[in-house]
């Protein structure tokens, strides 16, 4: 441990407001307040940062399907190109393909009467209102056409894996602020472990009931192991915990763990769960090195990540 003289160097100074203060000015401000999880999302911001500079890391972002709902879609979709993969989770395709053809999310409240947004046909996503139009019917009639496409083109296979299929539906949708669509002109491939859970995985069923359709869920993770094993660094950016960050992390343990890595979470640890579990949990695991750049930010992403990304300029 460091010596009292050391620990004591860095003080704490007050932060003034002035009119016109830029975010970057009042980040930079909030370097010496000394307050609480500030620290964090600033330790966040200079790690990613250092991460996405580092000409020799491989960069994953991952996130699960519920911001996909928030207005962080577009800013998500503009970030792909600063990235190499993608991990995501099933409901992504649903709210990224809804949106995509002008499907409408509307402000609610989390404390809503859910039995009278049922009788409404109303869907409630924390606080965001969905009306059942606007998605499940939405997504299964864009769902079809898309697929139809590529089921009817010279080119299909019969056989795809979830990147494959994902990157299919990027090729053919309209709208360039689809993360989808992004995806496939930066060239950046989405995995999906999850995939067939939620309104995109079941229409992949029924359609292979009267289509020669398979999906193949192996080949994607194999494509992941020989990410691992061919990149000497690689670093992440987490939003959100379950499948999409496990598979990150569970990946990198075969290479001896990331060596950047930021997490943004709300979730405790103290119930043992994955969602819960600071990235200083992986180093046990060697999911993260142990002289890693990382850290774990406590707090909304929503509120977090326009920060982070506005002071770092992912536009």
């Amino acid at each position: 441990m460091q010596g009292k003289r050391s620990l004591l160097k860095n003080h704490v100074a007050d932060v003034r407001l002035k009119k016109g203060m830029r975010i970057k000015e009042l980040i930079d401000a909030q370097r010496s307040i000394g307050g609480f999880s500030a620290q964090h999302m600033i330790h966040g911001i200079d790690i990613l940062q250092d991460m996405l500079e580092d000409a020799a890391s491989f960069n994953f972002l991952s996130f699960p399907a519920d911001i996909v709902a928030t207005g962080l879609r577009g800013m998500i979709a503009d970030s792909v190109k600063y990235f190499d993969a993608i991990i995501t989770t099933g409901g992504t395709l649903d709210h990224d393909l809804a949106k995509a053809y002008g499907g409408k999310y509307s402000i609610g409240r989390f404390e809503a009467d859910d039995k009278k947004l049922h009788e409404m046909d109303i869907y409630r996503l924390g606080n965001i209102f969905i009306g059942r139009d606007q998605y499940g019917t939405a997504v299964e009639k864009y769902f079809n056409e898309i697929m139809e496409d590529i089921y009817q083109s010279k080119d299909y296979k019969g056989e795809y894996s979830a990147s494959e299929i994902t990157r299919e539906f990027g090729k053919r949708i309209k709208d360039e602020h689809s993360i989808i669509r992004q995806a496939y002109l930066n060239n950046v491939p989405i995995y999906n472990p999850g995939i067939l859970d939620g309104a995109f995985g079941t229409q992949l069923s029924l359609f292979s009931q009267d289509h020669a359709f398979k999906l193949n869920l192996i080949r994607d993770e194999l494509e992941l192991s020989n990410i691992s094993f061919d990149n000497k660094v690689t670093g992440a950016l987490m939003l959100g915990g379950g499948i999409s960050k496990h598979h990150v992390i569970w990946w990198n343990q075969f290479k001896g763990g990331l060596d950047y890595a930021v997490y943004i979470t709300t979730a405790s640890q103290y119930d043992g769960s994955l969602s819960g579990a600071r990235l200083t949990e992986a180093v046990s695991w060697g999911k993260v090195k142990e002289k890693a750049k990382y850290t774990t930010i406590d707090g909304d992403i929503t509120v977090i990540l326009p920060l982070m990304f506005s002071y770092l300029e992912l536009i």
